[in-house]
């Protein structure tokens, strides 16, 4: 925050600067008014006389404030322009860097836990001799952990794809219901704090899109209704075509989200900042990763309130 305590002082000399050269050149200006009277007047015997000429300079004088209070507004508006600009730019800039020490915490702890489970079950697994059934357990568990320390990478590189604008979609007709119910299912053999999901899929609903892309996008809306649910509630994932438009629907009853965030949870390692949603897990890019492919797609994604609680993550696509 130091630089932005130095900019604001900066502004304030700058200010003050612009406030005295304003002060001296009407100074000056009014001198050389009363310098230039007092000139015309000892060249004639009394005002009256003189007439013309004072007439003549006081409109010159009149013109000259008119202009140096029009360039002293211009400038002035210009200057408090480009202060303001400059300090949304540097807050926006400042905002970003502890967004960006945020997701490498996050990320740093996202990764650090399934490594040591996979850890463990290694250890385990050389340690102790085991029956089948425990070994499989174990196995399952190590490859659950390692889809996600995939699922992690997959995000960040596509992050990185879509802000440097290369990510390159490959579009195909493809079975989007398939491709729905696919996640869904692989999501439930997880167990993330006993959560069921209920579902309701249109079967054998195409459109021409990138699989992986959309598939990123459906995982992670999925993925963040998990995370702000509560133990052992529901998620309610409903797919449906209407006039033309693919409707995917995500409904959790979580905390919901402020309709003053509705906009920023899309931004870039934007994660709201209550006590509630911010001890969840999250680097802050899955929202912003499936709102970018949906836009991609000529969709979009609109979030509603879920009643009695909870959030609706509505993705548009056509079909």
């Amino acid at each position: 925050m130091r630089p932005l305590l130095f900019f604001y002082i900066l502004v304030i000399y700058v200010m003050c600067q612009f406030c005295w050269w304003a002060y001296l050149l009407i100074k000056l200006n009014d001198e050389v008014y009363e310098h230039r009277m007092e000139l015309l007047l000892s060249n004639y015997k009394n005002e009256s006389s003189a007439s013309f000429e004072v007439k003549s300079l006081e409109s010159t004088l009149h013109k000259r404030w008119l202009m140096i209070a029009g360039e002293g507004i211009v400038f002035g508006l210009l200057l408090i322009a480009g202060i303001y600009l400059t300090g949304k730019s540097f807050k926006k800039e400042f905002q970003l860097g502890n967004q960006q020490r945020n997701f490498l915490l996050s990320v740093t702890h996202e990764f650090k836990s399934p490594l040591a489970a996979i850890k463990l079950g290694l250890q385990t697994l050389d340690k102790h001799k085991l029956s089948y059934e425990q070994q499989h357990q174990i196995l399952q568990k190590a490859i659950m952990e390692s889809n996600r320390i995939n699922e992690l990478v997959e995000n960040a590189l596509t992050a990185a794809q879509l802000e440097n604008r290369s990510l390159q979609l490959n579009k195909e007709e493809l079975n989007f219901s398939e491709l729905v119910a696919g996640v869904i299912e692989l999501r439930q053999g997880i167990h993330y704090k006993k959560i069921s999901f209920e579902t309701a899929i249109q079967p054998d609903i195409y459109l021409k899109g990138d699989s992986l892309a959309l598939q990123s996008a459906v995982i992670n809306l999925v993925d963040n209704a998990e995370k702000y649910s509560p133990e052992n509630s529901k998620v309610s994932v409903g797919l449906k075509e209407i006039n033309n438009q693919v409707v995917f629907t995500v409904e959790d009853q979580g905390p919901g989200v402020p309709k003053g965030e509705r906009l920023k949870i899309f931004e870039k390692f934007y994660r709201i900042g209550n006590e509630d949603t911010r001890s969840a897990k999250g680097t802050g890019l899955g929202l912003y990763i499936a709102q970018h492919v949906a836009l991609l797609h000529k969709g979009r994604i609109v979030v509603k309130d879920n009643f009695p609680s909870g959030s609706i993550f509505e993705m548009v696509l056509k079909s």
